[in-house]
């Protein structure tokens, strides 16, 4: 399966229920870790790098 952003299922760009479908973890995890990595001051920088990298998936 490849890695790409979904069209549903998402909260705001889809880069954690990408990565929890690539990966086989529960998105709440994903989201998660996130946070915590927010709150650390390297999640958001992480975060919109892979909202860029990451393509949508197809229609």
């Amino acid at each position: 399966m490849a890695l790409e952003r979904p069209r549903r299922g998402k909260m705001i760009g889809g880069v954690c229920a990408a990565l929890s479908a690539r990966f086989g973890l529960p998105k709440f995890l994903v989201r998660l870790g996130f946070v915590i990595f927010g709150l650390v001051g390297i999640g958001e920088l992480v975060y919109i790098a892979l909202w860029i990298i990451i393509p949508k998936a197809p229609v």
